[in-house]
């Protein structure tokens, strides 16, 4: 016969179980490899920080973080994934800019408020790029032809439209004291093909990230006029920012490290102080520096701030440019 007490220690021994995993998993994850999402192609800005920001991770959790690359829906089907996986800390991701304008523009209902967003890896400033053999061979001979020249006669591309690059043209527009769509936007599936669209004459600025005309750049066929960023890059030293220029702005296409909601709060520790640390690693700095790629670290609390700031600039813009939908 069970006395009274053993049928009170065994629900208390069948209870346990039920208590013991989560928390047990928790405080010794990770035991398995991870998986970063990534919801862009390979080779392009976010898989190359992702991949750089990649081995300082596993170094510091001590287990393999596999990138795997989720494209598809301008960046939609990616972090669809990473919102909709589960929350264990072994599917991870890296979070674009773009989210914060999937439901301004009518695309999904995905935002921030889908994942948990922990901080920035790296930014990427966005820059005004022409042909080298063109007119201007500074940033204000090209401001000063933008402004006489009619609304649409000059061209932009770099991605597709109310993308990253398309608001900054916009942006540039209207801190100059015209209308956001002076620029005629030329969509396009990336710059690579509008870089090569603006050698041919095709369009007349490319506002996506020097990094991508670097190659073009050296060979002496476009020239960087100036950046988008706080202060002038290491890559291209003599390319001054809009601000040095008495323009007031700057566009950053920001990179991130988010995760599905609900993560058990010892593995969000983990993986924050982990994190921190990887990030931090010399061959980390180091390597996104040498690609002209700035690295960023924040608090949860500051890039939820940035965040919130960012996608009023943004949702402004395209309400100007009349393509929200949200």
């Amino acid at each position: 016969m069970i006395s009274r007490r053993g049928l009170a220690g065994l629900a208390g021994a069948l209870t346990m179980p039920a208590l013991l995993p989560r928390s047990a998993q928790a405080q010794s994850w990770p035991r398995r490899p991870v998986t970063m999402v990534v919801p862009w192609a390979a080779g392009g800005g976010a898989d190359t920080v992702t991949r750089i920001f990649a081995t300082g991770l596993e170094a510091e959790l001590g287990q393999p973080v596999n990138v795997v690359n989720r494209t598809g829906g301008n960046g939609i089907v990616g972090h669809a994934a990473i919102a909709n996986a589960s929350p264990d800390g072994y599917t991870i991701g890296c979070g674009t800019s773009e989210l914060v304008n999937f439901k301004v523009l009518g695309q999904s209902d995905l935002g921030p408020a889908n994942f948990d967003m922990i901080s920035r890896i790296a930014v990427i400033p966005a820059g005004v790029t022409v042909k080298a053999d063109g007119d201007w061979k500074d940033f204000k001979s090209f401001a000063a032809a933008l402004k006489e020249a009619p609304k649409g006669k000059f061209t932009g591309s770099g991605v597709s439209t109310g993308g990253s690059w398309h608001l900054a043209a916009a942006g540039l527009a209207k801190s100059l004291g015209m209308d956001v769509d002076t620029i005629r936007w030329i969509p396009s599936q990336g710059g690579a093909p509008a870089l090569q669209d603006l050698v041919a004459g095709g369009v007349s600025v490319f506002t996506g990230s020097p990094i991508e005309a670097k190659p073009l750049a050296d060979a002496g066929q476009v020239r960087v006029l100036a950046v988008m960023a706080e202060e002038r890059m290491n890559s291209f030293p003599d390319a001054p920012t809009l601000r040095e220029q008495g323009v007031d702005w700057t566009y950053l296409n920001w990179f991130s490290l988010v995760t599905p909601k609900g993560l058990p709060a010892p593995v969000r520790e983990r993986l924050i102080a982990a994190a921190t640390k990887g990030h931090a690693r010399p061959e980390v700095q180091n390597t996104m520096k040498q690609r002209g790629i700035v690295p960023v670290w924040e608090t949860p609390e500051s890039f939820q701030a940035y965040v919130t700031a960012f996608a009023k600039t943004t949702s402004g813009l395209l309400n100007e440019l009349g393509l929200a939908r949200g």
